[in-house]
């Protein structure tokens, strides 16, 4: 009934937990049944916008070999990567609310601390002095996504 993005191991049990989706089972390793969970291709917008606001990054695999010529398994790719802090489909981003990705350094001197908004390409970058300023500003900026260095 269509193609479907599968989610295997644990990567299914987590999906089928957060999405409310069915977890299955497809063949066996060592003996054990593989987990399996799917979430159709059509409705993968949906599915991920949920995944991305429960704090999760996302890797999205396809296909890019042909079934019918290939021998052995099909050849994959990792086409997208989705994280809270890259989002950039309007689809995905939530109305009247910076979605930043943030990153912090930290040396003998202080702190640097660098903002970005992917989505309309808006940088910044700060120089907090000691701990409670930069403390203040990650609250007043309240990143989607935080990156030490």
């Amino acid at each position: 009934m269509g193609d479907f993005y599968e989610l295997f191991y644990d990567d299914a049990k987590r999906a089928s937990q957060l999405l409310d989706i069915s977890l299955t089972k497809r063949g066996a390793s060592a003996g054990e049944p593989i987990p399996m969970a799917g979430i159709p291709y059509h409705a993968v917008e949906n599915y991920l916008a949920k995944l991305v606001n429960q704090g999760e990054s996302v890797a999205i695999c396809e296909q890019i070999g042909d079934p019918a010529t290939s021998k052995g398994p099909v050849e994959r790719k990792v086409v997208r990567i989705v994280t809270p802090g890259t989002i950039s489909d309007e689809a995905l981003l939530q109305e009247r609310q910076d979605n930043l990705l943030a990153a912090i350094w930290q040396d003998s001197k202080g702190f640097g601390y660098a903002t970005l908004d992917i989505s309309s390409g808006r940088f910044r970058l700060s120089e907090p002095a000691d701990r409670e300023t930069m403390a203040a500003e990650l609250q007043r900026t309240n990143p989607a996504e935080l990156l030490y260095c």
